[in-house]
């Protein structure tokens, strides 16, 4: 709709289309950026389904190897077993950008030293050392997950934002512009079709 500061002008006509023409680029960018978007994030969405499942699987070892212990050494006697300690372990996060989301790439890494306890058990079983070798892979796997976990709310967070303006500007921003342009037109072409009437007139006054 043209408003009170657009006079129906051929210049405010070329505006208008130059206008048209960015915001339409600016749509291509958009609908372009939603598809990479959403293929990203089926990719992180399969990732993280995978490492999910490979964590209940572990989780599932986990208990078993824990109710195994449990039995050898009874419930007093794993709770006094020597622990691991993960004192000094830090997480290794990879970033990279995708689209303007930040990706992270989570790692623990933990060397196989630091997961055998600073000292010798007095009962020492491979029950128990199954017990804490599991476990130690569960916090690794579980620090990979939370890395997913982040990228998939946030590649989610900018998608629903990109498709928002991609509609808002198919639905609202171009209709309104294409509706301005076809009445600047209308009334441009019946203006010069009064003044052919005009002149033709005159003329066959003289």
């Amino acid at each position: 709709m043209i408003g009170p500061e657009q006079a129906p002008t051929r210049a405010a006509v070329l505006e208008l289309r130059q206008e048209r023409s960015v915001v339409s680029e600016a749509y291509d960018f958009l609908d372009e950026k939603r598809l990479l978007l959403a293929a990203e994030l089926l990719r992180q969405l399969d990732a993280y389904q995978h490492l999910q499942a490979k964590l209940e699987s572990l989780a599932g070892q986990a208990r078993r190897r824990l109710i195994a212990a449990v039995e050898r050494h009874g419930l007093q006697g794993l709770s006094v077993y020597p622990a691991a300690l993960l004192e000094g372990v830090r997480l290794d996060r990879q970033q990279r950008n995708f689209m303007g989301v930040t990706l992270v790439e989570a790692e623990l890494p933990v060397p196989a030293w630091q997961t055998r306890a600073p000292r010798l058990a007095s009962n020492p079983s491979s029950e128990a050392e199954a017990c804490r070798k599991v476990f130690a892979d569960m916090v690794q796997q579980s620090a990979a997950l939370a890395g997913l976990s982040g990228n998939l709310h946030r590649l989610l967070e900018e998608y629903r934002l990109t498709a928002r303006r991609a509609r808002a500007l198919e639905n609202i921003i171009l209709p309104e512009i294409e509706q301005s342009l076809n009445e600047m037109m209308s009334y441009l072409e019946e203006a010069d079709l009064e003044d052919a009437i005009r002149v033709r007139l005159q003329r066959h006054e003289l």
